[in-house]
């Protein structure tokens, strides 16, 4: 063999050494950066090997800003820039890389910092993923103890009221919502009941249902006339602030004299309640006011109505009339024609066929809002038709 070969066969092999050097360093770095758990982690560890492996002068990233060992004031005269790509093309960061005064990046120190920042672009990208989900498991552990709360803020166990049949029934269309209902069992033997509505739906509007439910549990023990318990609770709901206004509450009360058989109603800004009497004969109860906390020093009327034996009455939110089967909308009318047409004197029968022509008619669809309804019925003597 010639000398001449000979030198050319010894490169070969020192290059070739060299290339299996270069891949066994890239899969170490590769190891440790996928090693790194949070976005900045990996790019501490970059910053690291580019110093101590490369054994540059200094190194930095640009976004969010770390440096390690020194680096020349911005912009960085003579250092080497090298974009963080993720899997789109879209520049994550920027490696600014410091070789040293005087000195400048070899082609295998360049081979080295392209690789690195490709491996360090995907890593950066999987850590960055991997933090959304932690962050989204931890809002769903929210979510879910926020559902079961307000769930347990539901009355648990419905009133035995001699002579009537009362139920209630409430589903949300996201994890928590903004419909409230609630029956209050006052000294003197009447009922207070109501159906409210938060503007919005979500945790936001769940927050401000559990504020409503405070003031109304507050103040129904006052034995206030409920045309000023509503007035009182719109007053104290508008001066809340802005935000609240924004949220304000569309709410039905009833209280029911079980000794009388009356009922006094109250309807701030809601959907019109159904009351039906024995012979079918709708009464529908307006509203004689705003929605509570959209005004201020709102004055609202109430009536008071008697009972009478076989009248029902129900309180919905608007969820339930704002079910579409495509563009053809449940409507009030269809909510009231399938309350009628139910035979059974058991409210939570007649709820629970509501749900179902409901269902029936969206076709399984998910609801659009949150739904409850509020039924109360006095019973005729002797009997109980099912239906």
């Amino acid at each position: 063999m010639s000398t001449s070969s000979f030198h050319e066969s010894h490169a070969d092999i020192i290059d070739l050494q060299q290339q299996v050097a270069r891949l066994q360093a890239l899969l170490e770095i590769s190891r440790q950066v996928h090693a790194a758990v949070g976005p900045e982690e990996v790019l501490q560890s970059v910053l690291r090997i580019v110093v101590r492996e490369l054994e540059m002068a200094g190194a930095h990233v640009t976004e969010p800003s770390l440096t390690v060992a020194d680096m020349p004031p911005e912009p960085w005269e003579g250092c080497a820039r090298f974009a963080l790509l993720n899997k789109d093309g879209v520049q994550l960061t920027e490696l600014v890389v410091n070789p040293g005064p005087g000195k400048t990046l070899s082609i295998y120190e360049l081979d080295f910092l392209e690789g690195l920042v490709l491996q360090a672009g995907v890593a950066v990208e999987n850590a960055q993923y991997h933090e959304r989900a932690v962050e989204w498991a931890r809002v769903q552990q929210d979510l879910e103890a926020a559902r079961a709360i307000q769930r347990s803020l539901l009355p648990q166990q419905m009133t035995e009221i001699s002579g009537y049949s009362v139920a209630v029934q409430s589903s949300t269309c996201y994890e928590v919502g903004g419909d409230y209902v609630d029956l209050v069992s006052l000294p003197d033997g009447s009922e207070l009941m109501v159906v409210a509505d938060v503007a919005g739906k979500g945790l936001a509007s769940a927050i401000v249902a559990t504020s409503f439910r405070s003031a109304f549990r507050a103040m129904a023990l006052a034995g206030l006339p409920l045309a000023e318990l509503a007035a009182r609770m719109n007053q104290q709901h508008y001066g809340e602030g802005q935000e609240a206004q924004r949220r304000y509450v569309t709410a039905i009360f009833l209280k029911l004299d079980p000794a009388t058989h009356t009922v006094e109603l109250v309807n701030a800004g809601h959907n019109p309640g159904f009351l039906l009497s024995a012979d079918k004969t709708v009464h529908e109860i307006q509203a004689s006011g705003t929605p509570i906390g959209l005004v201020p020093m709102m004055q609202y009327s109430s009536e008071t109505l008697v009972f009478h034996p076989g009248s029902r009455l129900l309180f919905y939110t608007d969820g339930l009339t704002e079910v579409f089967q495509g563009d053809d909308e449940f409507g009030p009318e269809r909510l009231l024609a399938t309350f009628r047409e139910c035979k059974s004197e058991d409210c939570t029968a007649i709820l629970k066929v509501l749900w179902q022509q409901l269902a029936e008619f969206s076709r399984g669809e998910p609801q659009q809002d949150d739904m409850t309804a509020l039924a109360l019925v006095r019973m005729q003597a002797g009997e109980n038709q099912d239906g």
